[in-house]
């Protein structure tokens, strides 16, 4: 996965992000994409994240991966 510096993360635009109120779970490239759906499954089966959060993050990453 491509390192993301806190400088290149701030400078992402909000549409980059899994859930973009909260900057979080970035998706700039396929690997990002990749990880942001396996991060949220973790975190789902941990009660971290809500089902409809993780199904969010995870449509948004197939849209990037298969669009």
């Amino acid at each position: 996965m491509a390192e993301l510096t806190s400088a290149n993360r701030n400078a992402l635009s909000n549409s980059v992000f899994g859930l973009p109120g909260r900057r979080a779970y970035p998706m700039p490239d396929r690997s990002h994409q990749i990880n942001a759906k396996a991060r949220a499954t973790q975190m789902e089966k941990a009660g971290k994240l809500s089902p409809g959060a993780a199904a969010k993050i995870k449509a948004k990453a197939n849209r990037l991966l298969h669009g």
